[in-house]
Order: structure tokens, then sequence, then C-alpha cells
């Protein structure tokens, strides 16, 4: 009797588990990756020439306290309406510059909203070189 030789199976690779594992891997990192898109206003910086605001055209000083009162160039207004304030800029500025430096400066405890008007009714006015006041902290203050 003749016995056949046994056949040599050759192996196979099944690729079912690591497939398996390679979609988890992927579907984990899906979850877990934040897709949170940032929002960011883009700001176009002027460019300094290094004059100093003396030398420039004098600036007008908006300031506002935490009682809402608005001081335009030492003439103080209580909560004005921005018809007011439109006029009191207007008055301030004069007829001889065209686009002022605007500076204005808040009180850290003041209402958001002033700041917001005072900004709207230079726009409405057509001023567009706005600064808006900060102070720097020292070391000592810390």
């Amino acid at each position: 009797m003749k016995l056949s030789a046994n056949k040599v199976e050759e192996p196979d690779l099944n690729l079912t588990p690591m497939i398996d594992v390679v979609f988890l891997l992927l579907l984990f990192f899906m979850v877990s990756t934040s897709f949170i898109r940032e929002s960011s206003l883009k700001v176009d910086l002027p460019e300094a020439t290094g004059q100093a605001l003396a030398e420039q055209d004098a600036a007008i000083d908006i300031i506002i306290n935490a009682q809402g009162q608005f001081v335009i160039n030492d003439v103080t207004l209580e909560n004005p309406s921005s018809e007011q304030l439109s006029a009191q800029l207007k008055q301030a500025v004069g007829d001889d510059n065209t686009d002022p430096h605007i500076i204005i400066s808040a009180d850290s405890a003041t209402e958001y909203q002033n700041i917001v008007t005072a900004m709207d009714v230079a726009q409405q006015l057509g001023y567009t070189r706005l600064t808006l006041a900060t102070r720097q902290t020292s070391k000592d203050n810390q």
C-alpha cells in the first residue's frame, strides 16, 4: 500500500484581529482628539514710528470712571447718551483735526458697555486712531 506523504500546509496569517485592533485604535484617537476650532480676530497692528506723542497732534482723552462718568478733555458728562458723547467729542476735536488720536482710559470696575459706547461713537464719527490706555503692573504690586 502506498501511503501518501503528509502534505505540509503553508501557514496563513489571519489579519482579522489586527484589522480589528487598528479600527479600535482609530476610533480611540478620533474620540480623544479635540476638534475645537478656536476663533480668532484678525488684527492689523500699526507699526511704531518712534515719534513721541508730543510731536504728533494733541491727543483727546476720554476718561471713564467706575460710576459711568465720562470726562472728555476736562469736560465731565454724567451718564451721557451716544448723541451727547458724539457732540462733546466733535467739540473737543474741533475743525482742524480730521482724525485725532483718541485715548480711552477706563477704570477697571467700569461697565464694559461704557467702553464700547465710547469706541462706537468714535467709529461713527470716522475716527480710527483709538488707544485703550492700560497701566503696567510693577513688581511691587504683585
